[in-house]
């Protein structure tokens, strides 16, 4: 399998793991994910997690709140440079979080590092979500 195939198989399996994160369950992003310190993601609810600690956790508080959603990876375009690999293109779907339905437009940066012979996400960049944002203010704070 090409460098280019073995990405765009990962990046299916990140977006697979992302609709179970968009119904409830974050549990197979961990596949998908290097687990590292310096790992990072800017979500389309603002904010920047550093670490695969402060990364899952962001992943799960959106979880809790999430159903019905379905992410899909469109206009991919995959660039490798010896073991990185950048990944860019529109997420399109939808979700419903905290009751409220929402559909799913950001524009999208993924980054991969070859780990142990396997890629791995250690970046994900999305455009900021101004109605996720909205459903989320509503929320009470604690």
């Amino acid at each position: 399998m090409s460098p280019e195939d073995e990405v765009r198989t990962v990046s299916l399996r990140f977006y697979a793991a992302l609709s179970h994160m968009a119904n409830g369950d974050a549990k197979p992003l961990a596949g998908v994910w290097s687990q590292g310190a310096m790992v990072t993601a800017l979500h389309p609810i603002g904010g920047r997690q550093v670490g695969w600690d402060a990364v899952r956790s962001s992943f799960e508080q959106v979880a809790r709140l999430a159903s019905g959603g379905k992410v899909e990876l469109q206009q991919q375009r995959i660039h490798i440079a010896g073991e990185l690999a950048c990944e860019t293109g529109i997420e399109q779907g939808q979700i419903t979080l905290a009751g409220q339905k929402i559909a799913i437009e950001h524009r999208v940066t993924n980054l991969y590092q070859r780990e142990g012979g396997s890629w791995k996400m250690i970046h994900h960049h999305t455009d900021i979500s101004p109605a996720m944002l909205a459903v989320l203010d509503r929320l009470p704070h604690s």
